[in-house]
């Protein structure tokens, strides 16, 4: 099979989007085998953490945490970001690719602010008032599958309420998990990729898209708008996910708003 023709069928900038973010996802997996961790370094930390460096903001859309998660971003690149860019061309496609992925993660860390700054007001009022049902309420809502051990320390404390030692194990318990919660990186092109998702249901509203699961066919603007939808509904329901609804959301609110101000004095999307 000669696979030159599909290859020179891929517009530039989706082409070379696919090539970089499928060579730093190689090159994750062949530098971890000596201990090189690409994900602390390039994955978007938050800015109050000791990982976090400026690149990142940018770096996190080439990287991906599995062969399902580039892969699915990949395929909905190279199926709706051709498009896209054979109608504004490579460099309006290009701006619009980074600022709806840096949209993203713009919103994804505002909404990590919002649930720090929460942690650290309940850090704050457990100093205040140490008590281990404090301790046992924080470590349920912020610590998914606390160890046994967390949990004993917890129960020993009720135990010994007096006991100011547990006060301060406690706080000291309080303050890893806020690390750990900083430390956690962002990885992906979704943000970019629902960014696109939403350019291609504006522009093409009436297409008709095939779906996998079901396999029922569906308009492009109810795809986006159900798929919105359910992202809200997810970011709301699932705060402590792996997967940042917010993102995805904030790639397609950044894209609404770029395609309106490019098309603020035209009928037309191009």
């Amino acid at each position: 099979m000669n696979y030159r023709p599909v290859l020179n069928s891929i517009p530039p900038v989706v082409k070379n989007l696919i090539i970089i973010n499928i060579l730093f996802f190689l090159a994750t997996f062949v530098l971890e085998n000596i201990d090189i961790n690409l994900v602390a370094y390039f994955g978007m930390h938050y800015p109050g953490s000791e990982k976090f460096m400026l690149h990142q903001i940018v770096t996190y859309m080439f990287m991906h945490g599995g062969i399902t998660h580039i892969f699915f971003n990949m395929f909905a690149l190279f199926m709706f970001g051709r498009v896209l860019e054979s109608i504004w061309g490579p460099k309006r496609f290009l701006l619009y690719y980074f600022v709806t992925g840096i949209g993203a993660i713009a919103i994804h860390t505002f909404v990590n602010y919002l649930e720090i700054s929460s942690i650290q007001n309940a850090i704050t009022a457990f100093q205040n008032t140490p008590s281990p049902d404090v301790l046992e309420k924080f470590v349920n809502k912020n610590l998914t599958n606390a160890s046994v051990q967390v949990r004993d320390f917890i129960m020993n404390w009720y135990n010994d309420p007096t006991n100011s030692t547990y006060a301060n194990e406690g706080l000291n318990l309080m303050q890893r998990i806020l690390e750990l919660k900083m430390d956690i990186p962002t990885v992906g092109a979704s943000g970019a990729v629902f960014g696109i998702l939403l350019a291609f249901g504006m522009l093409f509203p009436n297409t008709q898209l095939m779906l996998l699961f079901p396999p029922i066919p569906i308009r492009a603007k109810y795809f986006v708008l159900g798929y919105g939808l359910i992202e809200l509904y997810l970011g709301f329901s699932q705060s402590g996910s792996n997967i940042a609804h917010f993102a995805h959301l904030g790639g397609m609110l950044f894209g609404f708003f770029m395609i309106k101000y490019w098309n603020r004095n035209s009928r037309y999307f191009y």
